[in-house]
């Protein structure tokens, strides 16, 4: 058995422990052990077999070379975000982030209006080493980064760009209302409400009144803002993926009345 641990009974425990890995959650060792679950993984992972070993507690120490310690330990690290990707798009991986989720473990929306509504982590790739991961609020909609360096370092892939909207989708008594305050403790009854006990609609947006400052191009500006677009394996949600047409029907209206005010 790999020592190094100390108290730790089993790696996973110890990896779930350390600083900075607060946004995971366990994931079940049968599932890990269904190598179903582990297809195309061996092509993302240097000394997977190994590395696979290491997770389960079936690696001795003896069975690692010194030089090879500090490299497997990284390539275990990267095995196990990886299949916690999968696993938290699960039945089982979803009721589990979903506890985390009611008691806000991965923080609150620091934008003043949403009521510090809790925060779902995301990737926004589902390839390891591109993005780090990033926080989604289902009130205004956007994406925070974590407030801390250590979550911030944490790679996107291991969250997967489908696992927020996805809970949303499994549990639609979890979407937020768009005003009023948050009440988490309405999410075990099966509805979430704003202030005045009942669920609101979603405000419709209203056209903002063309405005020029200074010598800026705002037309140009309006037309670089970029949009986060929820998507579910690859695919957008369908209500959202509405919403986002008619909302940038809207833009499109509003960038050629600045575009005239700008000539």
């Amino acid at each position: 058995m790999y020592t190094y641990r100390g108290i730790h009974s089993s790696w996973i425990s110890w990896f779930l422990s350390s600083k900075g890995n607060e946004y995971f959650c366990e994931v079940e060792e049968d599932y890990i052990l269904d190598r179903f679950n582990l297809t195309g993984l061996n092509t993302e992972v240097s000394n997977y077999s190994q590395a696979l070993d290491l997770i389960t507690d079936q690696l001795a120490d003896d069975d690692i070379q010194d030089e090879l310690r500090g490299a497997l330990d990284v390539q275990a690290r990267l095995l196990y975000g990886l299949i916690h990707a999968r696993w938290i798009v699960t039945a089982r991986g979803l009721a589990k982030m979903l506890e985390k989720y009611k008691r806000s473990d991965f923080g609150r929306c620091p934008r003043v209006l949403c009521q510090s509504q809790p925060l779902l982590p995301v990737g926004l790739t589902d390839v390891p080493y591109e993005k780090s991961v990033k926080l989604y609020c289902g009130r205004c909609e956007d994406l925070y980064s974590p407030k801390s360096s250590r979550h911030g370092s944490i790679d996107g892939a291991y969250f997967g760009t489908t696992f927020p909207h996805l809970l949303f989708l499994v549990y639609p008594n979890l979407i937020p209302p768009k005003s009023g305050p948050v009440d988490m403790t309405q999410v075990s009854s099966g509805t979430t409400t704003g202030s005045d006990g009942k669920r609101r609609k979603r405000d419709e947006a209203q056209e903002p009144t063309p405005e020029v400052i200074g010598e800026i191009n705002t037309a140009s500006v309006a037309l670089k803002a970029e949009r986060y677009k929820p998507k579910i394996f690859g695919f957008q949600v369908h209500e959202i993926a509405k919403l986002h047409r008619w909302q940038e029907a809207v833009r499109d209206r509003q960038v050629a009345r600045l575009e005239e005010l700008d000539i």
